[in-house]
Parts: C-alpha cells; structure tokens; sequence
C-alpha cells in the first residue's frame, strides 16, 4: 500500500513539474483525465496480467469513455508519464513507454500488421511526444528524443533526436563544443 501511495504522489509531483496550467495537487488530482486514464491503466494492466482479460477490457472500455484516453491493458506504462489534454490518446496492446514521457492529445501508439506478436513502438525514457504525433510499428523511439506535433514515424528514432513532419524525418543536433580556456 506505501508503494501505491507513493506512486500516486510521484504521477502528482510529475504533473505539476509538468503541466502550468495545474495549480496545486488538488487541482491535479480532481482535473488531470490523462493522470485518471493512467491510474486506471495500471488497475486495467494488473487485471490483464491476472489473466482476467475481459474485465481489463471493460473497465479500459469505461476509462475511454470517461477521459477520451484509449489505453490497452496490455500496454507497458513506465513511471511519471503525463498525458497533457489526454483527448485522443491511443495506446496499442504492445506498446512500451518508458518513465519521464511526456505526451499531448491525439497521440497514437499504434499497431502494423494482424499478428500476435510485437507490433507497437517502444517509446523511451524521457521523450516528447507532441500534439497528434502518430507512431506505427515495433519501431524504438530512443531516450530524450522528441517527436513533433503531427509528426507521423514508421522509422527507429535514435536517442536525442527529433522527428517531424509526414513521413518523419529525424534531424540528429550535433554536440555544441564549449570553448576551452587556456
């Protein structure tokens, strides 16, 4: 139970690190859907991981409809994850998301091909994902990146790039060198 608490108040934490329009954690707490969907998700995950598959459906099925952020109960969820604006969130069965990851409305983790297998990405630690940012396939999306709003990505991001536009194009920033004094 201590563990529980203290996660709910690390997603809080995250949130008003995250978020300026959240004033205080009450405020967080009472109006954040994307927090409320992930809180939901994590019930939905250990349902699914119970082998009780069709609960985890429903109630992900009423979470949608209450917060407009469609997360399978398959799906890996990391620690501190903020859905800003959650409104259009979808998340696939086989996607991974790392801790740290910053998401906004109309984001779509989604799914190629009708297989059982491994068939959503796999979003590392501490990304960005902008506004309507559409990510398709088992493909990697490495630590730090960033992934532009309305971006859609079929390729592997490196670690610290970006990715924009339709098809995405990454753009990899070179190390700034700082002057050495003599």
């Amino acid at each position: 139970m201590r563990g529980l608490v203290e996660r709910l108040k690390e997603d809080v934490q995250a949130v008003l690190e995250r978020d300026p329009a959240a004033r205080g954690a009450l405020e967080a707490i009472l109006f954040s859907p994307g927090m409320h969907a992930l809180w939901m998700h994590r019930l939905n995950h250990w349902l699914w991981q119970a082998n009780l598959k069709f609960v985890a459906r429903i109630l992900a099925h009423f979470t949608r409809m209450l917060t407009g952020v469609e997360i399978h109960p398959g799906a890996r969820i990391g620690r501190r994850v903020v859905i800003d604006h959650g409104m259009g969130i979808v998340i696939g069965e086989t996607a991974e998301v790392g801790d740290d990851v910053m998401m906004y409305h109309g984001v779509t983790l989604g799914g190629t091909g009708f297989t059982r297998e491994k068939r959503h990405p796999t979003i590392g630690n501490g990304v960005l994902l902008g506004a309507h940012a559409v990510v398709l396939g088992p493909i990697v999306v490495g630590d730090g990146a960033k992934v532009g709003a309305g971006a859609v990505v079929t390729k592997p991001v490196p670690p610290g790039a970006t990715a924009i536009g339709n098809p995405a194009q990454i753009i990899v920033r070179e190390a700034k060198l700082e002057p050495v004094e003599a």
